[in-house]
């Protein structure tokens, strides 16, 4: 029985990395006998140029009868208007909201090898291992009204509302203590309870959960001290939980205790369905097509769309130990090391090479 993955390379360095990606699930499809077919779809600045729309229905429709969606990056500066009706931005969103993706999970660790790739100190680094859960479907980005306003003397004005019901917020806090139980049980929340009425029910509905979870360790904390804590102490948090428009912000932050952004991956999942695996990274216009992109964030996006999606351990885990020795070998693209670095397909292969030798 094969294994239907649509592919959405995207904008930008999208297809190079989205390249690298489809590579490395080939050779997981030949080592583990599993019979993956993957099918290339647009999306995003690509899609408004050959469609006049940023996801068409007909891909919508693949992705959601997909077992799993792979997407590169989109958006650009061909695309870059603000007050433009249709952005490529807008795809993503209506992916997630229409495939019911509710929580974004950007794992976040540090590999010993690269320190000093990292503009924090070496000893803020060690033991750096975080698990940040968005919630991805609710709050500021799908709050309505938003709108801009002209008053009638001339002056400018615009409304975005962050809206959470209590439910969005349950499922997303429920699913943060889950994944902590196969962690070190510790789930900090982030909010800003002493501005926002959205977040001071965030606090009262994650409260609700964690008295149900007496076995987590749990605390609440301020957005701004968040992101002041992940750069002055990292190694504090285990798993972090939080809403949509703080998620994207402090992993943002949270990336260059790895290095690069380039190298974290991400999973969009839901109760039910297809899940969405993409680096966090975005579309890097500056660098593409120059087959400099740094493949290790989509590649290990891959992995987990085989934890994830596929229920495929061992092979993920396969894929991540194939980056780990690639890493401790040396192999670095020039985002890690503008000395002495590998392009896009040198690295995917030193990749591979240790991949197809790896038994787990």
């Amino acid at each position: 029985m094969s294994i239907k993955i649509v592919v959405l390379p995207g904008d930008g360095i999208g297809p190079e990395v989205s390249n690298a990606a489809q590579l490395v699930l080939d050779t997981i499809s030949s080592k583990f006998n599993l019979n993956i077919q993957m099918e290339e779809k647009l999306m995003g600045g690509v899609s408004i140029d050959q469609h006049g729309v940023a996801l068409t229905d007909e891909t919508l429709a693949d992705c959601i009868n997909a077992k799993a969606v792979l997407l590169g990056a989109v958006g650009g500066p061909k695309w870059d208007n603000p007050n433009a009706k249709i952005r490529p931005e807008q795809g993503l969103l209506t992916l997630r909201k229409e495939m019911g993706l509710f929580a974004n999970l950007r794992p976040i660790k540090v590999h010993p090898q690269l320190h000093d790739a990292s503009p924090l100190k070496n000893n803020l680094l060690n033991d750096v291992d975080i698990l940040v859960v968005r919630e991805l479907t609710g709050g500021i980005y799908f709050g309505k009204p938003s709108e801009r306003i002209i008053s009638q003397n001339g002056t400018l004005s615009a409304v975005d509302s962050m809206i959470y019901n209590d439910f969005e917020i349950k499922r997303i806090v429920e699913l943060a203590c889950k994944l902590s139980e196969n962690r070190k049980s510790s789930v900090t929340s982030v909010d800003k309870a002493n501005v926002l009425e959205s977040s001071r029910l965030w606090r009262q509905i994650a409260n609700n959960v964690f008295d149900v979870h007496p076995n987590i360790k749990s605390n609440h904390i301020l957005v701004d001290a968040a992101a002041m804590h992940l750069i002055s102490q990292p190694a504090k948090f285990d798993v972090i939980v939080t809403s949509n428009l703080f998620g994207d912000i402090l992993t943002d932050e949270a990336s260059v205790l790895t290095g690069s952004m380039g190298n974290l991956p991400s999973a969009s999942i839901g109760k039910n369905g297809p899940g969405l695996y993409e680096p966090i990274h975005g579309s890097a216009p500056d660098i593409a097509g120059k087959g400099i992109a740094n493949p290790i964030g989509m590649i290990l996006s891959t992995a987990l769309l085989l934890r994830y999606s596929l229920d495929q351990e061992k092979a993920a885990m396969s894929i991540e130990k194939a980056v780990n020795l690639a890493l401790e070998d040396g192999c670095r693209t020039v985002d890690l090391n503008d000395q002495k670095s590998l392009s896009t397909q040198e690295m995917t292969n030193e990749i591979i090479m240790r991949l197809e030798s790896i038994n787990i």
